[in-house]
């Protein structure tokens, strides 16, 4: 619920201040957008699921693709740089990298991570009963604990 309280001041401002950008500059701010969702979204599979790469994800996909549209402008025929072009890309990048993490719900997540860490290390405990005897157990049994017969 506190999300959502200060989300809707944030959105408000936002709807006034539409009224005042160009309309170039909100093209640069929705193209930050998808490419820092898509940047997030890349990063957030390689790292799985950190939060911070996911966020450095989306505000490096939104600047990456943002300098890249002005390099292209900044050559011949094109407009010129406009750091403000750039500033809109990257600010919509930010947009949803802040967005991502608000709405992420990382408990679930630490929760995950602490069952597979568990299954990680029962699987890798030997059983008692090979510990206790005497000797190093053989490859096979050490690669099927199931099927260990003692003779």
């Amino acid at each position: 619920m506190c999300k959502k309280l200060t989300l809707l001041p944030v959105l408000l401002f936002c709807f006034l201040a539409h009224s005042q950008l160009e309309k170039d500059k909100a093209l640069h701010f929705l193209g930050g957008n998808l490419y820092g969702l898509a940047g997030a979204g890349i990063a957030k599979q390689i790292s799985k699921g950190n939060r911070f790469w996911t966020f450095a994800g989306a505000v490096g996909g939104s600047a990456l693709i943002g300098l890249g549209k002005e390099a292209i402008d900044s050559g011949k025929g094109g407009s010129g740089w406009d750091n403000e072009d750039l500033l809109a890309t990257v600010l919509g990048g930010l947009t949803v990298g802040v967005t991502i993490d608000l709405f992420t719900n990382h408990e679930r997540q630490k929760k995950r991570f602490a069952a597979k860490q568990k299954l990680n290390a029962q699987y890798y405990q030997l059983p008692k009963d090979l510990s206790q005897k005497k000797g190093l157990p053989t490859l096979t049994q050490l690669a099927s604990p199931n099927l260990i017969r003692y003779y």
